[in-house]
């Protein structure tokens, strides 16, 4: 799971909650990640100008992995697009194509069993770490006997305790404060008789408080009605209750552990063949977003277009509300490239792994099959090279050493619409040697369950935008490898001369965007499609 947060103050006391980001106040085309900066004066990736040079060449179909939260597969704008198993007989109860999935017509859900049960929440990996070690490590005292590798697995154990505490108490406040919040602007709504959507910041400023709580709940609504209004906020505020439920009840509750649900083996690596053909699951908005960038129906007259225009897009459904387990990683990658796919979108990541190493196997296997994987940077404002984020293109022994790095990895940082020092979103993740690449990932207008949109936010938005271009390119140059593709996207990139604002050790700086990533740029579809043709002629 990648969360995203912004400081706001309640009760003078600086608390996390889930609203939005002062990025989000500019006004821009609902499409604006596809245009271009030259034409249309914001920081798309071109993704228009790349089709008019491609308007007389023809295409290949790509099939996309989708690796995600789930996929609604009936939106009216993806349906058309969604991969289809060849070999399999809907609703037959039987492995047609005998690949160990039964009735896998659009893709695989890891987080299920059988009888059609699915797990919705799970705990952060820091969770399930401590309640596995808090056994061996809780009454560890100084002259307690440890080998070398207990030794290094209680350092390890103590930074997790006091990572947990940490969040724990974050959660646990802001649950009290926006439940607070929550119960008083539900009282304010009721006294002013309206429905939330007519509500204006006139009404709440024309209040008279009748109580210090009133007063507090009138206070922070003029707040955050800055630039908004009072629907958007309500329903900011509703998500930003349900977050801290969820930390406080699943997240981060040692007591709480739904992997029973799916009935695996969980401790055997090796297993592949569980779950379930349902992947669209009990909430399927992150993944049906993230799938909408990448492919939603170009020209059909609905909703949105995503970047690439001749794609299948597999969902395969892996990660709950909470942390992605390392075993279900491992296999959705494999199924995917087994059943296909050229190109796979990650748009999750998690700060500890528990099996890192069936993880690294996985991807070299991608490698190996010419698979090129896509995978967000993450949303929590820190320097990748110095904080880990899970998984990664880097391979590591059982002692952590890095002992080698796979070339069929883009690892992809957000960017806003905004000029100047406001370009990079102000949640993203960097990193000189481990983020690669930056795309929009701010105000992202796509596909959620039952043919809805919405516009969102995160490097889960600007992840799917370098798989999409990922796909296009592969669709109009089949020949070229997952390695080319990736070195076309890194090479062509437009650099920007413009200093960036970051968040390092507690304080904000200035640098440019290649003191904080490999390639120095934002993606641009145009550029790599010239940058392919290049490729193509050298290779002939």
């Amino acid at each position: 799971m990648i969360s995203k947060l912004k400081h706001y103050t309640l009760l003078g006391i600086s608390i996390l909650p889930f609203l939005g980001h002062a990025q989000e106040q500019t006004k821009n085309p609902q499409n604006w990640y596809n245009l271009d900066y030259a034409e249309d004066g914001v920081r798309g990736i071109s993704t228009e100008k790349a089709y008019d040079l491609l308007k007389d060449k023809k295409s290949s179909l790509v099939v996309v992995g989708v690796l995600d939260g789930g996929v609604d597969y009936n939106h009216e704008d993806l349906k058309d697009v969604m991969w289809v198993n060849p070999k399999e007989i809907p609703d037959n109860g039987k492995d047609d194509d005998h690949n160990g999935y039964i009735d896998d017509i659009h893709g695989w859900n890891f987080l299920g069993n059988s009888t059609g049960e699915n797990v919705q929440y799970d705990n952060l990996e820091v969770t399930r770490q401590i309640r596995r070690l808090e056994p061996k490590y809780m009454s560890v005292l100084p002259s307690t006997s440890l080998t070398e590798a207990e030794r290094r697995e209680f350092v390890t154990y103590q930074r997790m305790v006091s990572d947990y505490t940490t969040k724990l108490d974050e959660a646990n406040f802001g649950n009290l404060n926006y439940g607070t919040l929550k119960e008083e602007t539900d009282k304010i709504v009721t006294k002013l008789d309206k429905d939330p959507k007519d509500i204006t910041v006139s009404d709440i400023t024309a209040m008279k408080p009748e109580s210090d709580r009133e007063k507090m709940a009138v206070r922070m609504l003029k707040r955050g009605l800055d630039g908004t209004n009072f629907a958007d906020f309500y329903r900011d505020l509703e998500e930003g209750v349900k977050y801290f439920n969820a930390q406080t009840m699943y997240h981060l509750n040692k007591e709480y552990d739904s992997r029973s649900i799916v009935g695996d083996n969980y401790d055997d690596a090796s297993e592949r063949h569980y779950g379930n053909p349902d992947i669209k699951g009990p909430d399927a908005e992150h993944g049906t977003h993230v799938a909408g960038i990448i492919g939603a129906k170009r020209e059909n007259g609905l909703g949105v277009n995503g970047i690439a225009n001749n794609v299948r897009l597999m969902g395969v459904r892996l990660v709950p509300d909470g942390d992605e387990r390392d075993k279900d990683v491992a296999n959705g990658i494999r199924y995917a490239v087994d059943n296909g796919a050229k190109v796979i979108n990650m748009s999750f990541g998690k700060g500890y792994a528990y099996n890192k190493q069936v993880v690294d196997e996985a991807i070299k296997y991608a490698q190996e099959k010419d698979v090129l994987l896509v995978h967000a940077a993450g949303n929590d404002s820190e320097n990748n090279d110095v904080t880990q984020n899970y998984p990664m293109k880097y391979l590591t022994d059982s002692l952590g050493a890095i002992t080698g790095e796979v070339d069929n990895w883009i690892t992809v940082g957000a960017t806003s619409s905004g000029l100047n020092d406001e370009l990079l979103a102000s949640f993203s993740n960097y990193g000189y040697k481990s983020v690669d690449v930056f795309a929009p990932g701010v105000k992202i207008n796509s596909t959620m369950p039952e043919s809805n949109y919405k516009e969102q936010d995160g490097t889960s938005m600007a992840s799917p935008v370098v798989a999409g271009l990922a796909a296009l390119i592969r669709s109009y140059y089949p020949e070229l490898t997952a390695k080319e593709v990736k070195d076309i996207i890194m090479k062509s990139v437009t650099k920007i001369d413009e200093k960036v604002k970051i968040k390092s050790g507690g304080t904000t700086k200035k640098v440019y965007l290649d003191e904080i990533s490999v390639s120095g740029g934002i993606i641009n579809a145009r550029a790599a499609i010239e940058e392919a043709e290049r490729y193509i002629g050298i290779k002939k």
